[in-house]
């Protein structure tokens, strides 16, 4: 079991739906305007510590571009935000983060955490990525 007495933070994104005769400068789609909120949401507070407003058309993934990592805080994100160049960076910075796996995502278990069974959590693994994409970056 990981045991973390740092700072967690959830990362998610949310897409405002806008009409587009009246805001013509956020096309998200033909007929649709739209602009993305990307929220970084310290966990012990109910206050967002980041927020960023975007065109609709921006990837989840690239909110991690806007972030400065913080050494020894815990970032729990999505499958939206899987990019491992990314991902390295907070590595590198000295930052945990979990996220959820694409349905396609391979990877090698190197073990397992002891699991409560009260808890929620169905598995608790420490894993490296099989992709070969993956491998330039060395990280667990």
């Amino acid at each position: 079991m990981l045991l973390h007495s740092n700072t967690t933070y959830a990362l998610g994104a949310s897409t405002i739906d806008l009409c587009l005769s009246v805001f013509p400068w956020a096309p998200f789609r033909r007929t649709k305007a739209a602009v993305k909120l990307h929220t970084l949401l310290d966990l012990c507070g109910n206050i967002p510590t980041f927020i960023h407003i975007a065109e609709g058309k921006l990837h989840d993934v690239n909110a991690l571009d806007l972030l400065i990592p913080e050494p020894g805080a815990l970032y729990v994100m999505g499958r939206g935000h899987l990019d491992f160049a990314r991902l390295y960076r907070l590595a590198l910075a000295g930052a945990f983060f979990v996220i959820r796996a694409k349905a396609n995502f391979r990877f090698r278990r190197l073990y397992s955490a002891q699991r409560y069974p009260r808890r929620s959590c169905a598995a608790s693994s420490v894993a490296m990525p099989r992709s070969t994409r993956s491998r330039r970056f060395r990280f667990r």
